[in-house]
């Protein structure tokens, strides 16, 4: 599948928002720690992705109601569903001058993802840092993907080849508006 960015400026896919906010102290003192034992940008990349997908429970394998959505909460507080993970993992990536993309799937709901485009790398490489049961076969790979998910064409399933440099509206305005997990459940989108 080709990937296709949502805005020819890379630096778009470097910049803060309000879900990405990269600039945040708790964003910036993770860099730090994560950066500590990975001093390229291949060894960081691969440290967040695994920082995310195992020291951040995804809040329905873990029963967590609490629901994020800015990435300075995700890591405050290590909780978070898949896009909320995927919002950490970008600020992480950007806050290291890594561009980063949020990309998605479509399920029986929208799931959130990520792709990174490498220094001295043409390609954007999709990464799944969804972790917990359903996700566990997740891997950091350069190489091929290996996502928590394939998609399955006959069943409507959907890998949408788009990179969006901001959260997709749909996705945020669920995040915003649930006050709890389970009502989460109910405003998560279906299709994009």
């Amino acid at each position: 599948m080709e990937l296709i960015q949502d805005t020819p400026d890379l630096a778009a896919y470097l910049a803060a928002d309000d879900a990405i906010d990269h600039e945040h102290p708790v964003v910036r003192r993770t860099v730090a720690m994560l950066s500590a034992d990975a001093p390229d940008a291949y060894t960081y990349a691969e440290a967040a992705f695994a920082f995310v997908r195992d020291a951040i429970p995804h809040s329905v394998d873990s029963g967590d109601s609490r629901v994020t959505w800015r990435a300075s909460d995700v890591l405050e507080k290590r909780t978070g569903i898949c896009y909320a993970k995927s919002h950490a993992l970008v600020a992480l990536l950007r806050a290291r001058g890594i561009p980063a993309a949020l990309c998605y799937q479509k399920f029986e709901a929208v799931h959130g993802l990520i792709a990174l485009k490498l220094p001295g790398r043409e390609r954007w490489v999709r990464q799944d840092a969804r972790g917990g049961e359903a996700g566990a076969g997740a891997q950091f790979r350069l190489d091929r993907e290996q996502l928590a998910f394939t998609v399955r064409p006959e069943f409507n399933e959907v890998d949408y080849p788009v990179l969006f440099a901001e959260p997709h509206p749909a996705v945020l305005q669920c995040l915003r508006d649930a006050v709890d997990r389970p009502r989460l459940a109910q405003l998560l989108p279906t299709a994009l």
